[in-house]
């Protein structure tokens, strides 16, 4: 039996209340049937057939959410629909991997290309809350270069928007959700204000990496993260409880510390009277004869809705936004719907040490750095960033038998030195290429619609991106101790396929989110990046988001008076 002290160090695994467990653990668990306590659907209101609200949104993550809450505020009648459920973060989010699958969109999508994309767990979530049920919540912001670079490089979409559009709301942001970092912030401009929280502890993997960067000069900080590192008040919502450092970041966070939609934009709507129907998943957009979108169908449990509307928020993410776009011919009059994906190279590089590193405790990523966003010795255009990371024991396996080839007793083996592993990975700039793009398939899901087919090769930038930042990883890891390196290829973050730009002529949006020959059609999510930035991208969506809101809102206006 292990002593008391690692007992109170290690936390309880199996809470003593079944009743805040995920159903698919206790069946694990218990033996119990899956359906047990399964949470009923909440009934939601249906529209009356001729009710007519200001805005529909749909998708409630980093895209939806905020503009949500901004519109509601205003006083506008809003609807936000959503594919998945809602989910109830103490009762449904159970501390285990496995439990927790539900909160991906695990919907198929084909995958094609040299480098084929996976999904599921890697990009995408469902429910109300979006992918940030289930994002790690870093949240550094832009660089200014980075929305320039066509203008520093000669190469990609240069942004049709400064940092200087971006900044306040960044601010703004950082303040609402409780972001947690270091002040100052090592790299990019200098700020108004620092961050409101202080940084989060540390876990194995960044300390390691913290020590063998300052023996090489390499810069590093603790990570800026949408987990609040103590109890914080949110202005509208009330308080939120500190992180725990259960480690559960890539999963769906239990007592609400991290600020995933659910917890921040989502109440401070529906305070302000916007109505959230979860379980809602959109297959038409109705237009009248001049073009204007009048209204949405959706399937809900089985039954066929219709809700009219004024002004329709599309905000479903860079693969079922386009995807809808598609299926009903809208917006592609420019021919750039599907068209410019991209995705972060996220290279990892993983390493084996003699002390105990425990790689799920703590945050994923605890620690960072942007030295290398424009390395003096690159030789592609870009640049990217290093993160520590941590990782879950299925999903460590997962990767160890697909990158070594391990299976069986060999695989079991190595698992054995679980405990002693840690990561750093990349996350880097990605350049358009006609080669990469999103288009519907032949082959039909259960709904009978057309499934998204993805094509992505890495192309050359990209290729020697990896390479430079597998040497730099390499020597960080070794200087650290660590014994048999190695890597595990991989993108994070789909990216582009409806961009914005200044003319309809190669863009699908404007800088205001709004539709180039749609007037009351917007979207608003990581879909319209012109370029694929060397930092996450959820703050800068969110941001985007709220800049968006508030354009539309000065129009409305204006056009009121």
């Amino acid at each position: 039996m292990p002593d008391e002290e690692e007992l109170l160090e290690e936390g309880v695994v199996s809470p003593v209340q079944p009743d805040i467990q995920d159903p698919l653990l206790r069946k694990l668990l218990q033996a119990e049937p899956a359906t047990a306590d399964t949470p009923e659907p909440r009934p939601d209101k249906l529209p009356e057939p001729d009710d007519e609200v200001d805005c529909v949104v749909i998708g409630t993550g980093a895209g939806g959410a905020p503009l949500l809450a901004r519109l509601a505020l205003a006083g506008l009648r809003v609807v936000a629909l959503e594919a998945g459920p809602r989910h109830e973060p103490r009762r449904d989010f159970a501390t285990d991997e496995e439990a927790q699958r539900f909160l991906f969109w695990n919907d198929e999508r084909l995958s094609a290309g040299k480098d084929p994309l996976s999904f599921g767990n890697n990009n995408s979530g469902t429910g109300v809350g979006g992918s940030t049920l289930h994002y790690t919540a870093y949240t550094p912001r832009v660089q200014p270069d980075d929305l320039r670079i066509r203008t520093e490089f000669g190469v990609g979409e240069d942004w049709p928007l400064s940092y200087e559009d971006l900044a306040p709301y960044y601010d703004e942001l950082e303040w609402l959700l409780g972001i947690s970092g270091p002040s100052p912030y090592p790299w990019g401009p200098a700020r108004q204000r620092g961050y409101p929280l202080p940084p989060l502890p540390l876990n194995g993997a960044a300390q390691l990496m913290q020590r063998a960067c300052e023996k090489l000069g390499i810069r590093t900080s603790p990570a800026a993260n949408a987990a609040v590192s103590a109890r914080y008040y949110q202005e509208g919502i009330g308080w939120r409880e500190a992180c725990t450092n259960r480690g559960f970041c890539q999963a769906g966070c239990s007592n609400g510390a991290k600020a995933s939609m659910d917890v921040t934009f989502i109440p401070l709507a529906e305070a302000h009277g916007a109505e959230v129907r979860a379980d809602c998943f959109v297959t038409e957009i109705e237009r009248d004869a001049q073009g204007r979108v009048t209204g949405v169908v959706y399937q809900q449990h089985g039954q066929q809705q219709r809700q009219r509307c004024r002004t329709l928020f599309l905000c479903a993410g860079a693969v079922e936004t386009p995807r809808l776009l598609l299926l009903n011919e809208l917006a592609l009059s420019s021919g750039q719907v599907g068209r410019n994906l991209m995705a972060h190279p996220g290279l990892q590089l993983w390493g084996t040490f003699e002390e105990m590193v425990r790689p799920y405790k703590g945050i994923p990523g605890g620690l960072i750095s942007e030295d290398t966003h424009r390395p003096a010795d690159a030789d592609f255009a870009g640049g990217y960033l290093l993160q520590s990371i941590g990782v879950m024991p299925v999903t460590f396996a997962s990767q160890v038998a697909r990158s070594r080839g391990l299976w069986g007793q060999p695989l079991r083996e190595y698992l054995q030195q679980y405990n002693h592993v840690a990561g750093i990975n990349i996350l880097g700039d990605c350049l358009p290429h006609t080669d990469n793009y999103l288009e519907l398939s032949e082959e039909k899901d259960a709904r009978g619609l057309p499934k998204p087919r993805v094509h992505f090769t890495n192309q050359e930038n990209e290729q020697r991106m990896n390479a430079h930042a597998e040497r730099v990883m390499r020597r960080i890891w070794e200087a650290a101790g660590a014994r048999d390196i190695w890597t595990f290829p991989r993108s994070a973050h789909v990216i582009g396929t409806c961009r914005m730009g200044l003319s309809g002529d190669d863009a699908v949006v404007d800088a205001d989110g709004r539709c180039f020959g749609v007037p009351n059609l917007y979207i608003c999510d990581n879909s319209v990046f012109p370029s694929a930035l060397s930092v996450n991208p959820a703050l800068t969506i969110m941001a985007l988001s709220l800049r968006t809101a508030d354009r539309f809102l000065e129009k409305r206006q204006r056009l009121d008076l």
